[in-house]
């Protein structure tokens, strides 16, 4: 299969930085894949897991929460908020952002409202998905 290269890149550190064969990526607007000569895109990032399919055909997901990823025919730079490994995410971490985004709810204004409670609920879906509730 054709690689490309990709980046995941968090405040911190830089999660990942090679050649990839595909990339889930989290998008606001929905989950997208991304293969070799990807049509342009970029998106903001919504709570959810990265999937990405080294060179080596190893699978490798990352849990991230706000950014931006930018596709080109070139590859994919993700600019992740927060980008925690799969295998270090625990149900103690997850359960805190789910706090979090309960007290943004209940702080929300009318306008905001609803982008809260879609936050909140995507993260009760990753929690449920993972099995750590």
């Amino acid at each position: 299969m054709a690689t490309f290269h990709f980046e995941l890149v968090a405040p911190d550190k830089v999660l990942f930085s090679g050649m990839a064969q595909a990339v889930l990526v989290p998008g606001n607007e929905g989950d997208f894949q991304v293969l070799s000569d990807h049509a342009p895109v970029m998106t903001s990032l919504r709570p959810g897991v990265v999937g990405i399919d080294d060179a080596q055909g190893k699978h490798v997901r990352v849990y991230v929460r706000g950014g931006f990823a930018d596709a080109s025919r070139h590859g994919v730079i993700i600019l992740a908020e927060t980008a925690i490994p799969f295998e270090d995410l625990s149900a103690d971490e997850l359960g805190q952002e789910i706090k979090n985004a309960e007290e943004d709810l209940a702080d929300a204004n009318e306008d905001q409202k609803r982008i809260a409670q879609e936050k909140l609920d995507r993260l009760r879906e990753l929690r449920d998905s993972m099995k750590l509730g």
